[in-house]
This record gives structure tokens, sequence and C-alpha cells, in this order.
């Protein structure tokens, strides 16, 4: 991947980087905020989203991520909690496994900080945690506690290499690809069904995905709970919101065009879908993204080698 500069117009800038991950500074009002981004190799591609690694050097840091894909994320310095939108709030440990959101999250960091996060696919979900993604929907885990201690001495052995961000992403690939349990083909082609059926711009009905995958409604709901952590309907919601915040923070696009072609009943019903998942309104989106929204936003820019159902959460 070459080099990449982007401004949003909010001081979210990618920084020339000719090893290849983007990467991104942001003059947050509480601190400069940085990020880099790190695409997975080729063969864990169906399992992980990007790689990233976050740095806030502000003492006090609070910002809201948009509804998402379950993040695994290290705590290497700084700790902090989390605010979901359902008002519970959650300590964030060392390890930390947050599951699929369905609603924008605030966190709160308490001083500086370090973190590197890996965002699961259902697939990357199944494979290290395996449980039901409904049971962690707008919660938190700590990994290593539910999982075993490969994840706390992951943790160490990255606390070890300081700012070698690209040494980072090479460790993690390798450690986590060996704690990859094997999926069924009957999972894998259930996933590529539902992702497909995700990605299907408007609102995307029920009957189709019945229809593609022979599956009653009543089994795609336990299934679509068990590996997204919501049932279709509002995973559909969900990655509408996604799909227009995309549109109007990145590619300048009317909201108001938007909500006429996206299936909402009116622009009252279009702002609140995008508050909630968003955590912003579409003129907040245009004129003053945060920090942390501008930054995940960009994460589309990693381009057609990163899951497409990633590159939207």
């Amino acid at each position: 991947m070459g080099s990449h500069h982007i401004d949003m117009g909010g001081g979210a800038v990618a920084l020339p980087d000719e090893r290849g991950p983007l990467s991104y500074t942001v003059a947050a009002a509480q601190g400069p905020v940085g990020l880099r981004y790190f695409a997975p190799p080729a063969d864990l591609r169906a399992y992980f989203g990007s790689l990233y690694y976050f740095t806030v050097s502000a003492d006090h840091y609070a910002d809201a991520t948009r509804a998402d894909v379950p993040q695994l994320r290290f705590m290497l310095e700084g700790g902090g909690d989390y605010h979901f939108h359902d008002g519970t709030v959650m300590a964030t440990p060392p390890v930390c496994l947050l599951g699929p959101t369905m609603g924008a999250t605030r966190f709160q960091l308490d001083r500086p900080s370090r973190v590197v996060g890996i965002s699961l696919l259902p697939a990357g979900w199944v494979a290290l945690h395996g449980d039901d993604a409904s049971g962690l929907a707008d919660r938190l885990c700590d990994l290593a506690a539910v999982r075993g201690p490969a994840y706390d001495a992951l943790l160490e052995r990255l606390r070890g290499l300081d700012d070698d961000a690209d040494g980072m992403a090479e460790l993690c690939w390798a450690e986590l690809g060996k704690l990859l349990r094997p999926l069924r083909p009957a999972i894998w082609d259930l996933l590529a069904a539902i992702d497909a059926w995700l990605m299907d711009e408007g609102s995307p009905r029920i009957e189709a995905l019945v229809e593609t995958t022979g599956l009653s409604p009543r089994q795609l709901a336990r299934l679509a709970n068990k590996y997204y952590g919501a049932p279709p309907k509002l995973l559909a919601r969900k990655y509408r919101a996604l799909r227009c915040s995309a549109r109007i923070a990145l590619d300048g696009e009317s909201w108001q065009q938007l909500c006429d072609e996206g299936g909402f009943y009116d622009q009252s019903h279009f702002i609140r879908e995008i508050k909630h998942f968003i955590g912003l309104t579409p003129h907040q989106l245009q004129t003053e993204p945060s920090a942390v929204a501008q930054l995940t936003l960009l994460r589309r820019s990693l381009g057609g080698d990163v899951a497409v159902l990633n590159r939207l959460s």
C-alpha cells in the first residue's frame, strides 16, 4: 500500500508512510490523538479487520466510538471506562474484549494511553472466543481471564516493544493466528451470505436472506445473534447508518439526499438513527466530527484488501 494524505477539515491528516500502514494524527481539544492502521496478512483477512496503534498524550481524554464489530484491545499504558448506550459503565481490563456494539459507546481515559487494537470480524469472534456474541453485545470482558494466559503473555511482549508499531503488528498477527480455531464450511457459507446481505444498499429485506440461505427467520435470528451479536433487522439498521455516516463525512454527500434514498421515514428518523449508532448528528459529521470519529471513519481508506464489513465499522 502506498502513502495516503486525507484532510477531513477537522484536523485529521494521513501522514506519509513508505512502510505501508496508514498513519493519522488529530489535534484534539484534549490533546493530540494518534492512530496507525495495519491491514492483516492475506491468510487472516477473513478473521480480522485492521490492527491499530492508538495513542493519546492528554492526562484525561473522553470521546465516543460508533457502533462497531468486536474489538480486542491490549492496554499498553493507561486505563479508563466504557459507557455503553444503555447506561452501563464498565472498567477497561488490560486485555479487553469489547463485544459487538449496537449503539455509540463513550469511553474515558484517565491518563496518557497507548493501545493496540484489532477488529474482529464474525469469523474471528467465533475462532477466538466462540460463545454467543449477543451475550457480550454492548459489554466487555477480560479475555485473559476467560481464555487463558496466552493473552497476558502477548500483552507483556507488546509492552516490551515500546513504540515499535510495526513490530507490534507482526507479533499480533503471528500469535493470534496460532490461537484461531478452525470453522466448519457451513459457518463460512452462512457468514458470507449475511455479510453480502448487510452490504446491500438501502434497507435489505429479511426475505432475501431467507431465500439465499434456505433458513427460516427464526433460525436466522438465532444465528445472527450468535455470530454478529444482534438479529438481522437490527444489524441492517446498524450498517445502513454506518454506510450513511461514511458517505456524509468522507464523501461529502448531502445527508438530506441520503435520507430520501435510504429508506428512512423522514429526516427526524434519519437524524435519530445516525445519532444512535454514530454518536453524532449528520450536521456534526459534516462540520465538527470528533477526533475518534474522524479516525474511525478513515479506516475505510485501507481499501479493498480489508473486509468490506470491517471498513464500514
